[in-house]
């Protein structure tokens, strides 16, 4: 069963996340850094695409190219909605701005919607 990404985020382990701060059992200047990163398009992090992404994660990992690995940003981008911290807003905001894949730009775009309603 591939659960939403907010139960996902959720439910990280902490060998992906540091322990320390507050963020349902996660770091969230660790997590952030890591989906910011992911928006940005660096896929070093294998663990927080695997966490992310659920069952949908385990093909990227086969071997092969894949022309979809734009899901990771997508991902990435996601788990922005569950845990925020300001330094991911050049991320979101470039991913809006340049990024070719409509999917990622709408889930920046929700990312960001999310964040505007909170503080407002």
């Amino acid at each position: 069963m591939n659960r939403r990404p907010r139960d996902r985020v959720a439910g990280l382990p902490l060998e992906i996340l540091d322990a320390g701060t507050p963020c349902r059992g996660c770091a969230r200047p660790r997590f952030v850094d890591g989906c910011a990163r992911l928006v940005r398009g660096d896929y070093t992090d294998a663990g927080l695409i695997t966490a992310l992404g659920g069952e949908g994660a385990a093909k990227f990992f086969d071997g092969r190219e894949h022309e979809d690995t734009y899901w990771f940003r997508v991902w990435g981008a996601r788990g922005l909605l569950w845990a925020w911290d300001d330094s991911a807003t050049p991320a979101l905001l470039a991913a809006l701005r340049d990024d070719p894949v409509p999917r990622v730009r709408a889930a920046a775009q929700r990312a960001v919607a999310r964040l505007t309603a909170n503080t407002a």
